[in-house]
């Protein structure tokens, strides 16, 4: 293991620590407050959130609306292709900014728009960040693993922990994973939504808040996505 490696590997280390470590007071009030903002949205913007999550879960499974260029830097090092990662990263940042902002300015409707457009730019991050390292999208255990890598970064401490065992022992649980729940997926996706996503649908402040949050949300997804296939390609050489 090289110096870079090295690196890596205390990285990760202490990213898993942040990642299973218990929620603050502070953020398990912030949980509260959700759930009470939640409770006054209406039912049919709960539904389009639900059919967003539904859909992404089966574009993401069957990839058919999905294509994605050949790494440039095939065969790379680690290094090498976490640096891409960040490029690529900064990239879809600045989209989902723009995209949370507009919408965000347009009231209701257009603030929930961003719902689904959002998990679109998501889908396209993570697919691009698999072929970064390695891993052939075209097959279905990688674009499960895909999922993983989102719940992995959307859910609670007690799934996380679930999430990062199927990972750290992807080669031999991968085949049980073909039938996922999606109901699941998006109880835990729609249950852990920073808070201020649900802001955004507020009249005045939709445009700061959206663009705020979505920066956020691309930096979770971000941070979680390069470890999670680091802890693969330390542990497993990608297939080019």
């Amino acid at each position: 293991m090289g110096e870079y490696e090295v690196k890596a590997y205390e990285e990760v280390l202490e990213w898993k620590r942040k990642m299973l470590k218990r929620p603050k007071m502070v953020q398990r009030l912030s949980k509260q407050v959700q759930l009470k903002i939640n409770e006054k949205i209406p039912d049919k913007a709960h539904e389009i959130i639900t059919d967003a999550i539904k859909k992404f879960v089966k574009v993401t499974l069957s990839g058919s609306q999905l294509t994605t260029k050949i790494s440039t830097v095939e065969n790379g090092t680690l290094e090498q292709r976490d640096k891409q990662l960040d490029e690529k990263l900064s990239i879809y940042r600045k989209t989902a900014v723009v995209e949370g902002a507009s919408t965000g300015a347009g009231g209701f409707l257009l603030g929930l728009a961003d719902f689904p457009a959002l998990l679109s730019i998501k889908m396209k991050f993570l697919f691009d960040v698999a072929n970064i390292y390695g891993f052939d999208t075209k097959k279905v255990e990688e674009r499960i693993f895909i999922l993983q890598v989102f719940q992995m970064a959307f859910s609670s401490t007690e799934k996380r922990k679930e999430i990062l065992e199927l990972i750290e022992g992807w080669e031999e649980r991968k085949t049980s994973l073909l039938d996922l729940d999606w109901k699941e997926f998006q109880q835990e996706y729609r249950d852990h939504i920073d808070f201020v996503k649900m802001l955004q649908l507020m009249p005045g402040i939709g445009a700061v808040v959206g663009a705020f949050a979505n920066y956020n949300l691309l930096d979770q997804l971000g941070e979680t996505a390069k470890n999670c296939y680091r802890i693969r390609h330390l542990t497993e050489p990608p297939m080019q």
